[in-house]
């Protein structure tokens, strides 16, 4: 994995010197469809298809689970012919929350797309790095992850229509109109299958969030980070909600997409969201400080946010180069459980450099 990760640094630093690739712009006004933006988006910088969500098992215990597939072209000329030219890197990461054990655990995979190792398939989701994947099928979402001391075998089932986040599918990440993705998620998955630590199997059930997301300009020059919350609520409703922190601190940009539990959706504008730290962690490893409760504002809805547990910081400088906060939470309302969902926190420690 570090000399592969090497490898990959040298390709980076190589295209980064000769850029000569073109990137695809997003397109104010075009609408998303469906089936095809499930797919991957090649001519695009940077993608991913991000799951969280809270899994219970057979003995009860409430675990956290992350697994993402992020798709990157780097910059190399689209006309260079050499068969080992990495064009598009696909890079892994997966997580479990585990409270009774007070542990994080995570894994991280990089491949360069092709040679029957790793892809991600244009009309469909269908990513995989070798015994790492997550497609849909027949209307249903499959993971299976094999990790260095855990794995997943999971089967998500849409219970609710896809959510549209923005300007119909087109979110605004800053003050520069360039500054955009496309972005959908599909909240209140239906989540059943099998959990195995460490040898030992469970068979788990639970609900999870899923973020699709491409970009070729996802943060300005001034942009260090993000905070971005993804609640399922307990009465059927689902709230995305998202700040751009500027070099002090300060919020650059904000937005999020509030669905009610009879359907309505509130696309929320920047003044209409509200991140106001109650609580930090700081970590034993890094020595970074995260906020990791919250109080955060939406619209007509204001939540209290707090963690399944503080140790969730993931360390993906093998991969991404990146570490950053994400972490299963509850949300609640003067003191009542409201929901559950997942927060990512990012640029606390060095400016945050997508792949």
């Amino acid at each position: 994995m570090r000399r592969l990760t090497v490898a990959l640094l040298l390709w980076f630093s190589i295209a980064s010197a000769n850029p000569a690739s073109t990137h695809a712009t997003p397109t104010p006004g075009k609408a998303l469809e469906f089936p095809a933006d499930y797919g991957s988006h090649p001519d695009f910088r940077t993608e991913w298809w991000y799951v969280t969500g809270w899994l219970t098992t057979e003995r009860g215990e409430s675990l956290g689970f992350q697994i993402t597939f992020f798709r990157s072209k780097p910059d190399i000329a689209d006309d260079n012919p050499s068969a080992f030219s990495p064009r598009q890197i696909l890079i892994a990461h997966c997580a479990i929350s585990d409270p009774k054990r007070g542990r994080l655990w995570q894994d991280q995979r990089v491949r360069r797309a092709g040679m029957g190792l790793a892809q991600a398939a244009q009309g469909d989701t269908e990513v995989s790095i070798e015994q790492w994947s997550f497609m849909r099928q027949e209307g249903r979402y499959l993971a299976r992850i094999r990790a260095e001391d855990f794995s997943f075998d999971l089967e998500f089932e849409a219970t609710q229509a896809v959510l549209v986040n923005g300007e119909a599918g087109l979110s605004r990440k800053g003050p520069s109109a360039g500054a955009t993705s496309y972005y959908y998620s599909v909240p209140h998955l239906r989540v059943s299958g099998s959990l195995t630590r460490s040898g030992e199997r469970s068979t788990v059930h639970g609900e999870a969030w899923l973020d699709h997301e491409w970009s070729s300009e996802y943060l300005d020059a001034d942009a260090v980070g993000w905070d971005w919350l993804g609640i399922n609520l307990d009465d059927g409703g689902a709230l995305m909600a998202f700040r751009i922190r500027g070099p002090h601190g300060e919020q650059r940009w904000a937005g999020g997409t509030l669905r009610s539990a009879n359907g309505a959706v509130d696309i929320l504008k920047p003044e209409q969201v509200g991140f106001r730290e109650t609580r930090r962690w700081i970590s034993s490893r890094t020595a970074i400080s995260y906020p990791v409760e919250w109080v955060v504002r939406a619209g007509d809805l204001t939540l209290n946010i707090t963690p399944l547990l503080d140790d969730q910081e993931n360390d993906t400088r093998l991969t991404t180069g990146a570490i950053y906060w994400e972490g299963a939470v509850r949300a609640s309302v003067a003191g009542v459980s409201v929901g559950r969902g997942y927060l990512e926190l990012t640029g606390y420690g060095d400016r945050l450099r997508l792949p």
